[in-house]
């Protein structure tokens, strides 16, 4: 199954393996795509589905070094590039839409632009800076009624700029710690206004998210990713979880988004996600479900066999092996993913791991 054309709503695939998004900080300081990805894409264009790297619709969603954005015109002359290799080897292609929210750093960030955040709680730990090295995450500034209508729109306008870029669709990174999840997960917003408080209040942004950028490129086109059970970002698991992504399974099937995405970190070292709530976020939402997170070929079909997911998402394996969909055909050995090369620029450990015919 897992090498059998995939057709539904919008989607051909070729086949059932989706590229899992993955930073990997290879943009110009400018956050504009370059030659170097339009050429790593275009070499994993033989997964049924690939999503890019988190891509900032906002100059203030910018939180890292050297990732990109989709916000302004450069941008989408230079995601053009990258889109036309993909869809020259027969691929589809969409963009992740990633605003870092508090997981920042105002070194990150350009001119103008700010930290933001459901509260001005700090996101724990560090990151890194090309300027400063490793600093302790900015404060954010808590976000108004009109900073959240703001980047509600901006998530809206980028989602039709990728189309403008030649994308197939968007999705959406309501995962990982980021803007969507900050407000999801009340360790992380403490608001009490419309915004929080309470499973409506936090999911509200998601929605609003969500139904602005259907509004703008159509259903079809839009997806997004979860995390539930995650604990990146100072994220975590909470009373009401189950219940409350529950309930936001039904709100965006209401909204007919395409797919949920569905991330499961505990390949590497965060709680699992259990899969009796798997199968019920499955049942509850009416759209494509992907399932990522610590799959091999075996694992992938008996997935795909039990009807688990309609698609499987790889990450680390895709990394690292540009023709992944034929080694995996043949049960053929991976190529191990070099991690001191994960974030840094140039082609060592992103456009140079070897192929089969090499």
């Amino acid at each position: 199954m897992l090498f059998d054309t995939f057709v539904s709503r919008s989607l051909r695939l070729t086949n059932h393996m989706v590229m899992a998004p993955m930073t990997r900080s290879r943009a110009t300081p400018e956050h504009t795509p370059d030659a170097l990805m339009a050429t790593y894409y275009g070499q994993r264009a033989t997964a049924g589905l690939i999503i890019t790297e988190g891509t900032s619709p906002s100059p203030n969603g910018l939180g890292y070094a050297r990732i990109p954005g989709l916000y302004n015109a450069a941008q989408v002359t230079a995601w053009k590039v990258v889109t036309t290799a993909v869809h020259a080897k027969g691929g589809k292609i969409f963009v992740q839409l990633m605003h870092c929210g508090r997981v920042a750093h105002v070194a990150n960030l350009p001119v103008g632009a700010e930290v933001l955040g459901p509260s001005t709680l700090a996101c724990p730990g560090v990151m890194y800076t090309d300027t400063l090295g490793m600093q302790p995450h900015s404060p954010p500034r808590a976000m108004t009624e009109a900073d959240i209508a703001h980047a509600v729109e901006e998530h809206a306008t980028s989602a039709k700029l990728a189309l403008d870029s030649g994308f197939d669709g968007v999705e959406l990174h309501g995962a990982n710690g980021y803007l969507i999840e900050q407000f999801l997960n009340p360790l992380v917003n403490l608001r009490t206004d419309g915004h929080g408080s309470s499973i409506e209040g936090r999911n509200r942004l998601a929605l609003e998210i969500a139904r602005a950028t259907v509004a703008a490129i159509g259903s079809d086109r839009v997806g997004i990713r979860l995390s539930p059970y995650g604990v990146a970002g100072g994220t975590g698991e909470f009373p009401e979880l189950q219940a409350q992504y529950l309930a936001l399974a039904k709100s965006l099937s209401s909204l007919g988004l395409l797919y949920v995405h569905l991330v499961d970190h505990s390949a590497m070292g965060a709680p699992p996600v259990p899969a009796d709530f798997k199968l019920k976020l499955r049942a509850g939402f009416d759209g494509l479900f992907i399932l990522s997170g610590g799959f091999d070929h075996a694992k992938a079909e008996q997935a795909l066999l039990e009807r688990r997911a309609d698609l499987i998402a790889f990450g680390r394996p895709f990394l690292a092996n540009p023709d992944l969909v034929a080694r995996m055909r043949k049960d053929l050995p991976l190529n191990a993913p070099d991690l001191a090369t994960f974030y840094v620029p140039g082609a060592k450990g992103y456009t140079d791991y070897p192929l089969l015919a090499a």
